[in-house]
């Protein structure tokens, strides 16, 4: 399927690896031009190069930290007419919902919401002006599935699911969508620090940490990060113009309720 977005711009957040790399690199194969962001700058130079040899893309590297104002600052700089903005960052710790003070629940706040909140802000109004823009927010299952030992996660990212429903309803008449992907158990580093947990509190080994894991999917299996980047790709093109608003949960078919 031609995507129609090729020469559009694309900037993607926290994608020297993992779900931003794959969503990148979905999107430079459809012909966007990709600034890519990370904050270890050989990593992200590494990621920038492997782009461009895979994909033949345009691809930029912007070494910055999206939880600062001058991380922000630079990436829309570096990319200020951006057609694409795919927000992303690591996710918070899991634990216990009472081991957490005031210190952690405003480190996830400017963690994995309000990054992102910002990001459109500068960015969304220049979409509107070209008519034409798309907004895909990677957050988690957790949105839809609150787990008290996820709760961090949780609740920053319900938060910034609020906020993007909200002005997913002002935008849409501007051709400018704003969607979520929620991702479940993909096969990246985040997997790897979750089987490496259950390793060390269960007295497992690391295939049956990754077994267990893989049980809570209905396809038994964990997803593969392309899967994820191609579905983000596909919410960024000319087809998907009519898809506003919505949360699409990439989960191998695991979340049990009808709504």
């Amino acid at each position: 399927m031609e995507l129609g977005i090729a020469g559009r711009n694309a900037l993607v957040c926290a994608s020297s690896k993992g779900l931003g790399l794959a969503c990148a690199e979905s999107l430079a194969r459809e012909g966007c031009n990709v600034w890519i962001n990370g904050r270890d700058a050989d990593r992200l130079e590494r990621a920038a190069e492997g782009l461009r040899q895979r994909t033949g893309a345009k691809v930029t590297a912007v070494q910055a930290d999206i939880r600062t104002e001058d991380g922000r600052q630079a990436l829309v700089s570096a990319c200020p007419d951006a057609d694409i903005l795919v927000n992303n960052n690591e996710g918070p710790k899991p634990g216990n919902w009472h081991q957490w003070g005031y210190a952690d629940w405003i480190g996830v706040l400017e963690n994995n919401m309000l990054p992102a909140i910002m990001l459109m802000t500068a960015l969304v109004p220049g979409m509107q002006r070209r008519k034409f823009g798309r907004v895909v927010n990677i957050t988690s299952a957790m949105v839809k599935m609150p787990y008290s030992w996820m709760i961090l996660s949780a609740t920053a990212r319900t938060g910034l699911t609020a906020f993007s429903k909200a002005l997913s309803l002002d935008v849409a008449v501007d051709n400018v969508t704003i969607n979520n992907l929620l991702p479940e158990r993909i096969d990246t580093d985040r997997q790897e620090f979750m089987a490496q947990r259950m390793m060390k509190a269960d007295g497992i080994t690391r295939d049956e940490a990754r077994r267990q894991m893989a049980e809570t999917i209905a396809a038994k299996r964990l997803g593969r990060p392309e899967e994820v980047g191609d579905m983000c790709a596909y919410l960024c093109s000319v087809q998907g113009s009519f898809v506003s608003g919505q949360n699409v949960q990439v989960d191998g078919g695991s979340y049990p309720s009808l709504i």
